[in-house]
Formats: structure tokens, sequence, C-alpha cells
């Protein structure tokens, strides 16, 4: 093979340069130096996903259309460049603009999504499409200007990608749009990744990888590698085409042939790599690295292809296949964007072999931990391990890219700290720093010279042991970590063994028998079945519990036994011990005991009746289990009881601030908006009235949650994150649509997508609709979606108030299950804290329109809205008007009456100045806490 200038050959480098960057090297540092910036956003959002808006879909498109579409066009520039031997063509003013006018329009889909401006979405998907189509053209005029050469297929391969990523972008912008009907939003979203996905990011790669991977290894090039680059093209393009197509007019199954098609192109190309590996294993960080993504990829198109089969409704599809979005971001695309960049950065630096076997050495500290922990990571982020030991595995992958981040920027740092340092007029070694090394041709020796890298240079590869002692290093952090996580998710806690050889039945001891009673256990529903078990005095009793309900649920034996919280589907074996009474059992979910999840273990054959602790839940050091797991009442600090610390005229702290209950008008529009939120499931101690705390679960931090708020033909797109300890729900009176797939529950550390469209116009209530319905309601999952009426003239003030009562466990205790079950509320609230609008009352002028929109949230209870000093002149309840002013009665009204979920709005003038009380006029709910002031200046 004849080698260009661009790419040096291995019997020696070009001559020697004089200290300093070439302009080549100076180009690539800068314009990869985007990279490094989009990896840092992804970074930087990844640690703080928590209080970011949208941050699943941020982090992907930081990660995919951020940092891997940039290095994508710039290094299928460089290698465009490179093997059709123009090594100049790939830089300039035109280079530049691609690159300028592709990071404006990312930064405008990013915005225009996170903003709800559809307008901005299209203008910034037109300059990334530009861009790119822009960058498709320069390689099609390349590829004519250039001779014919043996790896020109790979400009191929980068120009259909760059053909492909418009089409993506244009059904991002069909979603963006957000008034799809039926299940079509489903099967754009499929079509919008596989372009995306498999077309842009992975042609590019496997056209890259017929020469960037021989060369990672510094072996040959495998025989027939060109022919099987050539063959694999079109069987990938067809098969992504037909996979597409089919994905946007035929049902789930009919899109599987094309993804095995796709996946064969796969085969047909990797079958040279292969070989190359066989040959000479792979020795280096980029090496694995991109071996490893190899691997992910396709674990992933087989998950997808058996999604795609076993499949009848595109809900279940864009379900399942959100899974695979860790796997094939993190998975494939991030392992091998870092494992080319940890090669060819020190490539690009250059200063000579010795500078970059140096730079190289630098990327590859402790290299074999780094990937151990990543992949290792990444698998238990996969597997259905509980929330907190996935909160872990995130926490260590991000870490990993922090790390390489530091590296990479410390590397560049000291190559160019060394380069400016060297003295004046001393030759520097030969430099590969134009381009990246050429992979030898089959049946051409490889010559060991003083311009090229050495067969196993030190730095580029680790010792048999160092290797092991960093898979083991990474392991262990591993370990650390889900030790870590399990130790502080409630689902971890270890089962507590019964008795283990006599056990007190009230009067005694019971003599052991030796046996063992197993019994088998499931979960229907909200009940055990069978719900009695029967074991003769003495012996042994196992119990195996499977849990076949739709729910997170558990066993807890008043002697301390206990399963794992077990997710649906899994199973778990208690060991209770030897038994000699009778003993009572229960699933320890809050709530679900008072609904009847109850188990009874009788004993027979001489067993005694029941002594009178059985059935309490009273362990031997006479704490309460019920519900602890969960904060229920356990967790309850010393001191009286949230109920007794309940003092309706108690003063809050000094500087105390009431929430924020001022309605901001909804945005102009010209036509229907899609408006996008993430509510993440949230379990905090908050306080609810002076000196009164409760651990709440919220919907993104606030109980109520956030107010949405839209018009008539609206769409609202809610994403439901669960960072909670238990399964969660959400349910959108505002929407009429199919309950089954949208409101279900999700266990912990899943999230799903609500997708509704506002036909009709009231305020809304929204809740958790995980049983028991009432209990999740009443520790705080609740909130309101406005939906103005059409033609809803303009007030001068608007309030939004929603009622709810609280029934106090301990302090920093849920809700209490028992007085939920009897209605026997504690206090009564205007937006979640007791009386907060007399310490901080609602302001407004005489004389000035002001709305009072109006939730009775509930559980249980009813609300009468009544301002005392005013009247009501219009009265809008539940979709309708019930007055409006200019009546021929030159009525009024003097209460917006409102049934649990009901809700409203009032408007009325003050007519003069003073202070205006409002409560509900249910009158021992208002002294318990619904009370507030209007303050008329």
């Amino acid at each position: 093979m004849t080698t260009s200038p661009s790419i040096p050959s291995r019997s020696g480098g070009p001559a020697p340069q004089p200290p300093g960057r070439s302009p080549r090297a100076l180009w690539h540092l800068g314009v990869n130096a985007v990279v490094v910036v989009w990896l840092a956003l992804f970074a930087g959002v990844g640690a703080a996903h928590h209080v970011v808006p949208h941050a699943r879909w941020l982090l992907v498109h930081l990660l995919l259309l951020g940092a891997v579409s940039n290095a994508v066009i710039i290094w299928s520039g460089h290698f465009a460049a490179s093997v059709l031997r123009l090594p100049e063509a790939n830089r300039g003013a035109p280079a530049v603009l691609r690159l300028a006018c592709f990071n404006a329009g990312a930064v405008g889909v990013i915005t225009g999504l996170l903003t709800g401006r559809l307008p901005v979405v299209l203008a910034g998907a037109v300059l990334v499409a530009g861009a790119v189509a822009a960058h498709a053209v320069w390689l099609v005029r390349l590829l004519r200007r250039a001779l014919p050469g043996r790896f020109t297929m790979t400009v191929r391969y980068y120009a259909a990608a760059s053909a492909l990523l418009p089409v993506g972008a244009a059904l991002g912008v069909v979603l963006a749009r957000g008034d799809l009907p039926g299940d079509l939003r489903e099967r754009v979203l499929l079509a919008h990744e596989m372009v995306n996905l498999l077309g842009w990011v992975g042609l590019t790669v496997a056209g890259t990888l017929i020469t960037l991977w021989p060369t990672m290894l510094r072996t040959r090039v495998a025989d027939g590698a060109e022919r099987a680059g050539r063959r694999a093209l079109p069987v990938l393009v067809a098969g992504l085409v037909l996979a597409v197509a089919a994905a946007l007019i035929a049902p789930p199954p009919v899109v599987a042939p094309g993804v095995v098609l796709h996946t064969a192109g796969l085969v047909i190309a990797g079958r040279p790599w292969l070989r190359e590996a066989r040959a000479k294993p792979p020795r280096s960080f980029a090496a694995w690295s991109v071996a490893a993504g190899a691997v992910w990829l396709t674990g992933s198109l087989i998950a997808l292809t058996a999604v795609l089969l076993s499949s009848t409704s595109w809900a279940t599809v864009a379900s399942r296949t959100s899974l695979l979005t860790a796997p094939l971001a993190a998975g494939w695309i991030a392992q091998v964007l870092l494992g080319a960049l940890g090669f060819l950065v020190p490539v690009v630096l250059g200063g000579g072999p010795a500078a970059v076997r140096a730079a190289t050495a630098g990327l590859e500290r402790a290299w074999p931990a780094r990937l151990t922990v990543t992949n290792t990571a990444l698998l238990l982020c996969v597997l259905p391990v509980p929330s907190m030991v996935r909160v872990a595995c995130s926490a260590l992958l991000l870490l990993v890219l922090l790390h390489f981040l530091v590296l990479l920027v410390h590397t560049v740092a000291r190559g160019l700290r060394t380069r400016r340092t060297a003295a004046p007029g001393r030759p520097v070694p030969a430099q590969p720093t134009q381009s990246t090394p050429a992979p030898s041709s089959p049946g051409r020796p490889r010559p060991s010279s003083p311009g090229a890298p050495p067969p196993s240079p030190p730095g580029r590869s680790a010792s048999g042991h160092r290797v092991l002692g960093g898979v083991v290093a990474g392991l262990a952090v591993v370990m650390l970590a889900v030790a870590g996580g399990g130790a502080m998710d409630v689902r971890s806690l270890p089962v507590a063994a019964g008795p283990a050889a006599t056990t007190s039945d009230g009067d005694g001891e019971v003599r052991p028998t030796g046996r063992t009673t197993t019994a088998d256990v499931s979960v229907r529903g909200m009940r055990f079945a069978p719900a009695t078990v029967e074991v003769p005095a003495g012996d042994r009793l196992v119990i195996r519990l499977h849990n076949t309900g739709t729910d997170t649920h558990d066993l807890v034996l008043e002697t301390g036994a206990r399963t794992d919280r077990l997710r649906p589907g899994e199973r778990a074996t208690l060991d209770a011990g030897v038994v000699g009474r009778d003993l009572s059992g229960w699933c320890s979910v809050v709530g679900h005991r008072q609904m009847g999840m109850v188990l009874a273990v009788r004993v027979t054959d001489g067993g005694t009746a029941p002594d009178h602790h059985a059935g309490t839940g009273t362990h031997k050091d006479g704490t309460d289990d019920t519900d602890s797991a969960d904060g229920g009442s356990g967790g309850a600090s010393e001191g009286p009881s949230a109920a007794e610390a309940f003092d309706p005229m108690a003063e809050p702290a000094p500087g105390f601030r009431a929430r924020d209950a001022e309605l901001p008008p909804v945005a102009p529009a010209s036509g229907p908006r899609l408006h996008r939120r993430t509510l993440t499931v949230t379990e905090k101690v908050t306080e609810v009235a002076p000196g009164v705390r409760q651990r709440l679960w919220t919907f993104g931090g606030t109980a109520p949650g956030p107010v949405l708020r839209g018009r008539v033909g609206d769409t609202f797109e809610i994403t439901l994150v669960n960072d909670g300890t238990i399964g969660h729900s959400v349910d959108f009176h505002a929407g009429a649509l199919a309950p089954d797939r949208p409101m279900r529950t999700i266990p912990p550390g899943k999230s799903l997508t609500y997708r509704f469209t506002a036909t009709r116009s009231g305020i809304w209530m929204y809740h958790c609709s995980t049983m028991p319905m009432s209990l999740h309601i009443a520790n705080g999952m609740f909130g309101a979606v406005i939906i103005d009426p059409p033609g809803l003239p303009d007030a001068d003030r608007e309030y939004v108030l929603v009622q709810s009562e609280f029934y106090l466990g301990a302090q920093n205790g849920t809700a209490d299950p028992d007085k939920v079950n009897a209605k026997e509320s504690d206090l009564v609230a205007f937006n979640g804290y007791a009386n907060q609008y007399d310490h901080d009352p609602l302001t407004a002028r005489a004389g000035e329109r002001v709305r009072v929109w109006v939730l009775s949230a509930g559980p249980n209870l009813p609300s009468s809205f009544h301002v005392v000093g005013g009247q009501f002149d219009t009265v809008f309840r539940e979709g309708a008007y019930a007055l409006r002013p200019g009546g021929a009665e030159h009525g009024g009204a003097q209460v917006l009456d409102l049934a649990p979920a009901a809700g409203g709005f009032v408007e009325l003038t003050f007519p003069e100045a003073g202070t205006y009380p409002f409560v509900t006029h249910a009158m021992t709910d208002a002294e318990r806490g619904a009370h507030g002031v209007f303050r008329v200046r």
C-alpha cells in the first residue's frame, strides 16, 4: 500500500520539524475541544439530574447530538481526507462554518425543546440538517476529486450516514410538534432513533473501523476487509430503510426483519475485524473500549429484535425499548467515542514516538479498572437491581467519564507545555501528528524503524498481572458501590431469621421436631394466597413467596423475620424458624396492611392460641414494624406525636414565606402547544404546620405538586421518574385515555412518559393512582392542571388554592393509614401548609378583579370556599359557568362548593381596603388550618 503524505508510512515519519504546533495539529486540538465541552456538559447534567428538567432526554441529546455528532463530523472529515490522499481538504473556513452551524443548531434544538418553543426547535433542526447535508455534499465532491483508492468505500459510509441525519432531524421535529394521533408518536420515535443511532452514528463507526480497528491493534488489515466493507454497506442501508419504513406504517413484528438485515450487514463488515483481533488480541484501552462497545451494540440489536417480535402494540415497544437507551448510548456509543479519542488524541499531539507513547500512557492510566467499572456498573444498571444500587452504579459511570476528561485535559496540556518548552532550534523527532497511522497492507512486512511505533511500545499495553490486578480492583470498586447502595435501599434489608431452635409459645417452650414445613404463598392483587398457613408445632417453617401482583410487596412476620421488597415476578424465601405459636404477618409497604395484605400462621398438633401480642407487629424490643420501611410509623423522632404537636394558633418561625399561590398567565400561542414536564417522585420531610413535620411523597419536590397550565387543544408530555422507595404512578384527570399503560405503577428507579391532549377546560386534579390510592394522596401525591376556558378574560390577579387534609402519623413519619381509612383528619390546608396565608397573606388592591382557582384534592373531604366580606360575581365549577356578571337576576355567590377532586374558579372585586379572610366553610376544617387572608390595599 502506498501511503499518502498525510499518513506516515511504517518505514518512517515526516522530516524533523522545529518545536511548535503544526497547523493540522492545532486544528484537531481546537475542534475536538468542542467534543470535550459537550462531554463536560453531559457530566454536569448527569451530576445534577435530580434538579434539571427533562434530565433523561437532555443527557441523551448532550451525548449524541452534542459530543458524538461533533466527533462524527470532525473525524469522518479527517479520515475521508486521509484515505483519499487529500490531507488539507478537511480544514479551512468551510469546515469551520459547517461545525459552527451544526453547534448553533444543536443548541437551538435543545433550548427549544426545553422551553417548549417549536419555532426554535425548527430553526435548530434546519441548521443541524443543513450543516450535515453540506458535509455530505463535501464528501461526495471529495470522492470525485480523488483518485481511486483501496479504502474509498470508507468515505461512502460517511456520505450515506450524513445523508440520513437530515431525515432523523425531520422526524425529531415531527416529534416536537406533539400533536401526533394514535400510536404515531411511538412509531416516529422508533424511526427517529434508528435513523440517528444505526444510520448517522452506526454507519460512521462501521466505516471508520475498517481502517482504525487494525491500526488500534497494530496489525495488518485482514484479507478481504475492503470487499467485506463494500458488500456490507448496501445491506446495512437496506436493512435500516426497511426497518424505518415498517416502523412508520406496519405493526411492530414487521420491523424486526429490517433490524435483522441491518445486523447481518454488521456481521458481514465485522468478520474481518474478528480475524484481526484473533491475529493480534486487543492490549490497550482504546481497542478494548471499542470491543466492549461492539458487544453492547450486538446485545442491544438482539434485544430490539426480541422486543419487536414479542410486542403487539407500539406503546409496549416504546416502554421496552426505553430500557435500551443506556446500553446503546453509554455501552456502545460512549465507549467507542472514548476509545477513539484515547487512541487519536496522542497521535494528534505528536512530538515523536516517545511523546506519543507518553501521551497514550497518560490516557490509559488504570484502564483495566476503568473498563471493568464501566461495563460491570452498566450491566447492573440494566439488570433489575434495587434502586439505590442503580444510583450507585450510575454515579460510578459518571465518575469514570469525569476521570477520562481529567486525563484528557491533563494529557493535552502536558503535551502542549512540553512542545513550548523545547529548546529553540533543537530538532523534534519524527511526528506522526497529521493523521492516524495507517494499517499495514496484507502480505506486507511491518518494518520496525525509528519513525514508526514499535510492535509493543511501553504504555500501549499492560502486563497480564497488571491487567488482572486492574480488573480485580474494578470489580472491588463496583462491589463496594453495590454494597453501599444495597445498605441504603430499604428493599435490600437482609432477611431476619426467626427463632433458631426453640420458640416461646406464651407458656413455655416448644420442642423442635427436626422437620421443616414449606409453604408456597403468592401475591394476588392486594392479598396473600393462601391467607393462612398451617404448620405443626415444633416444625421449622419456610415460606416461599412469589409476587404475582403488579406492585412491589414483601412479607414481614411479627417475630421480625422478613423478605426483601419484591418487584412483580420476583421470588424470595423466608425462614421463620421453629414455630410454637400462632403468628401474624403482613406486607410492610405503607398502606398495604390496611388494605388486607395479612398472613396468618396457624399452629396445629398442640400449638397454642395466639397471645395478646400476636398480630400487633410488635417486636421483642417494643418497636412497631408497621410500614417502618417507608417511614410510616418508623423513623419517628422522640417527643410528642405530630398530631399532638399541631397547634392551629402557633406561629411559624421568623422569615416564614408561604408557597407562592399567584398563577402566571398562560403564554400566548397561535395554536396548540406542547408542554413537556418531568415529575420526579421524591420523599422528603416537610413542615406542614408550625412544629409539625411529615415525610411526604412528592411530585417534583412539593406537595401539592407543580401547577400545570395550558389551553384547550394543548398536548402535555409528562415524564414520571420514580426516585422513591416504593412503586408510584400518576393519573391526569385533564386527559381522556385508556389508563392501562400510562397510569401503571412503576417501581423505584424507573420512569414512564404520560401523554395526553387537553380537550376540555377546567382545573383538573392529577394524583398517584397506586393502591391504596387514598394513602398516596394523603401523603402529598397530587396537584392541579389548569386548562383555560376559551375566551377567558384577563384578571388583574390570579391565585390557585389546592385544599387537602393531613392524617398525621409520628413526627417525620408518613400519614397514618388507620386514620386515612377512618377519615379522621388532623389538619386541613390550602397549598400544603396549615394557615400559611394568615402568616403571609395574599394581596390585592381595591377595585381589582381577582380570580381564585380552587381544587379540592381530598382525599376524603370536600371544600366550600368562601371569602369573608366578599361576594363572587363569577362562578365556574367543573367545566361550566354557574354564575356570570350582568345577568338579569343581579345574583352573586357566597361559596364555591366542591366535592373531592372537583375544581373551579371564582372572581370578585374587593370594594375597599382591608383584611378579608378566606376559608372552607366547613368550619371545623377552617379551624384546623384551611384558613387564609387577603390583604387589600
